[in-house]
């Protein structure tokens, strides 16, 4: 029996850094690391941040009540990584290298996740890990494939909590990833719905370039043309519309809110126009669960729903409505980020799972 080994999970995100330290598989505490709009508009660039970020998490830890020399091993988000399969990678120079640059994906502050786990992974000599980055590629090549020479779909999903949750489905019902067939949707702020087959996630929606059933926040699929005609109306600048479609689209757009609560309460005081659209969004998500057995030629194990929105009954029941004669539904509502981040270093640790090296060599470089 191994002894147990204190984990500190780190996800740097957009305003805040969530943190959870752990006990082998206890949480020990779970907390998000506020930053103000007035801190972060002193840094030029996300890499900026990274001296910022790194004295920010010591504070949480001290406040915690815990020093950082206690952590035994760093479990990080990862990002900015040339794309890889997923799994537990061993952060290397490289890989810091590359996230600061970063390598792939544009500035975002996941890509501060590697070097702030390296950084305190060096000082304490203790090993550090990334799992199933942003940057996680294991499309099928015919998943790739557009109408125009030269584009092709990338593979944008919320891979970290979906695999966690294929994970956590499997251990409930004796079944192994590796040799199972399922249809994974996180479905929160922006949707991903994604092909899981035998432990690959071959085909999906892409939630950071744009594709996919309407959510919270994403326009979702429309016709191009008409996005074209937006894009020269002059209206907005390019920065204006992008956030339209992928910030402030879906729901938002609709209701000036992204909380499905709030577009419920409508529905119940009798606003049929609320109740349209809202069911609209559900039958776009199910089309694409449609899609995604399609890719696994029916060949479906379960239907797994997951995500903040999934804690809605009508919103799940209505949408099993829809698909359940393709698959079990089983509903998972929201998010295990931190979990996954720590449950996959014990895993690397133990020897139950892999430690994989990262090369810097994409997976997929085009035809």
């Amino acid at each position: 029996m191994m002894n147990k080994l204190i984990v500190l999970a780190i996800n740097p995100g957009s305003t805040s850094t969530k943190i959870a330290l752990f006990d082998d598989h206890a949480t020990l505490f779970n907390t998000s690391i506020s930053h103000s709009p007035e801190d972060l508009a002193v840094f030029r660039e996300i890499q900026d941040q990274l001296e910022y970020r790194v004295e920010m998490l010591e504070k949480a830890m001290l406040k915690e009540g815990h020093e950082m020399s206690e952590v035994d091993v760093y479990a990080a988000r990862g990002g900015g990584l040339a794309s890889v399969t997923g799994g537990v990678y061993a952060i290397s120079d490289l890989m810091v290298r590359h996230a600061s640059m970063p390598m792939s994906g544009g500035p975002h502050p996941a890509q501060l996740a590697s070097q702030i786990a390296k950084r305190f992974a060096d000082r304490y000599g203790k090993p550090a890990f990334v799992v199933n980055t942003p940057d996680v590629d294991e499309f099928n090549v015919l998943s790739r494939i557009t109408g125009i020479k030269g584009i092709y779909r990338d593979s944008h999903a919320h891979t970290l909590n979906q695999k966690e949750i294929a994970l956590r489905y499997c251990k409930t019902r004796g079944l192994e990833y590796n040799e199972s067939n399922f249809i994974i949707c996180h479905i929160g702020g922006g949707a991903s719905i994604t092909a899981h087959e035998k432990g690959r996630m071959i085909d999906s929606n892409d939630i950071i370039k744009g594709s996919g059933p309407m959510s919270c926040t994403r326009a979702g699929d429309m016709p191009y043309m008409k996005i074209v005609d937006l894009a020269f109306s002059g209206e907005y600048t390019k920065r204006e519309l992008e956030d339209k479609l992928n910030k402030n689209g879906g729901l938002t757009d609709y209701f000036g809110t992204s909380d499905i609560r709030d577009v419920i309460k409508l529905i119940k005081g009798g606003d049929t126009f609320a109740a349209t659209i809202l069911d609209g969004m559900i039958y776009q998500n199910a089309k694409y669960i449609g899609s995604m057995a399609v890719a696994m030629k029916g060949n479906v194990d379960a239907i797994i729903l997951t995500g903040g929105v999934t804690n809605n009954k009508y919103f799940t029941d209505t949408l099993t409505s829809y698909v359940d004669w393709i698959a079990d539904v089983a509903v998972m509502p929201g998010e295990f980020e931190l979990e996954a981040l720590a449950f996959g270093a014990l895993r690397a640790i133990s020897g139950e799972e892999e430690i994989k090296t990262y090369t810097g060599v994409p997976v997929w470089s085009g035809i």
